[in-house]
C-alpha cells in the first residue's frame, strides 16, 4: 500500500528524481519521459470518462457509455501498473511485481473487436471530431502514440518487456476504435479526411 504523508520533498529541485529501485536519474531521462507520458495519458482518460457522462446521449447509448466507462476505468488501473513497471528497472527474464501481461493485451484486442464489429468499414482517414467523446478519444490516442514512441526510444537503450510495448500499441488502436464507436453511439457523424476539399 502506498502512504504519502508529504507531497513536496524538495529532492527534485536539482532536476533529478528517484526510481522505485532508489537509483537517481534526471527528470529528462528516457524512462521518466516514458512513464510521464503514460501519466498524461491516464489523465486524458479521466477527462474522457467525464465526457462520456456529460455529452447528451440518445437512449440507445446507455450500454455503450457504461461499457466504455468500465473499460476505461480498468485501463487507468493497468496504466498505473505499467508506470510502476517502468519505474522499476529489472534484469532480463525478471517480471516486475506490478506489470502488464499478455492477458491485458488480449483483453484489449477482444474489446477492439467488440466495438469494431458494429462499425462500417473505413473508406478514408478519420479526423478528430464526431462529438466531444469521440474527439477526446482522439486526443487520448495521440498521447498514447507519443507514449509508445517514448517507450520504443527507451527500449533502444534499456530493457523493456515486449508485453509493455504491445500493450501501449494496442491501447492506441483501442482508443481509435472507441472514438469511432462513440460517434456511432451518440449518433454523430464521423469527420472524414477529404484531400480534394483543400
Amino acid at each position: 500500500m502506498v502512504y504519502i504523508s508529504k507531497v513536496y520533498t524538495r529532492s527534485g529541485d536539482d532536476g533529478g528524481t528517484m526510481l522505485a529501485t532508489g537509483d537517481r536519474v534526471g527528470k529528462d531521462h528516457p524512462r521518466i519521459r516514458s512513464y510521464g507520458d503514460l501519466d498524461e495519458l491516464n489523465a486524458q482518460l479521466g477527462v474522457l470518462r467525464i465526457a462520456l457522462r456529460r455529452e447528451a446521449a440518445p437512449a440507445g447509448a446507455a450500454a455503450f457509455v457504461q461499457t466504455a466507462d468500465e473499460e476505461l476505468g480498468r485501463i487507468q488501473q493497468e496504466l498505473f501498473n505499467l508506470g510502476a513497471e517502468l519505474a522499476t528497472p529489472c534484469a532480463a527474464g525478471e517480471t516486475p511485481k506490478l506489470a502488464v501481461h499478455d492477458r491485458h493485451v488480449e483483453r484489449l484486442e477482444r474489446e477492439i473487436d467488440g466495438h469494431n464489429a458494429a462499425l462500417p468499414p473505413l473508406r478514408s482517414f478519420v479526423l478528430p471530431g464526431g462529438g466531444a467523446v469521440a474527439a477526446q478519444c482522439h486526443v487520448a490516442r495521440t498521447v498514447c502514440r507519443r507514449a509508445e514512441r517514448e517507450l520504443v526510444a527507451l527500449a533502444h537503450g534499456e530493457l523493456v518487456r515486449g508485453e509493455a510495448l504491445r500493450y501501449v500499441n494496442r491501447l492506441s488502436d483501442y482508443l481509435f476504435v472507441l472514438g469511432r464507436a462513440a460517434a456511432r453511439a451518440y449518433e454523430l457523424p464521423e469527420v472524414l479526411w477529404d484531400p480534394a476539399s483543400v
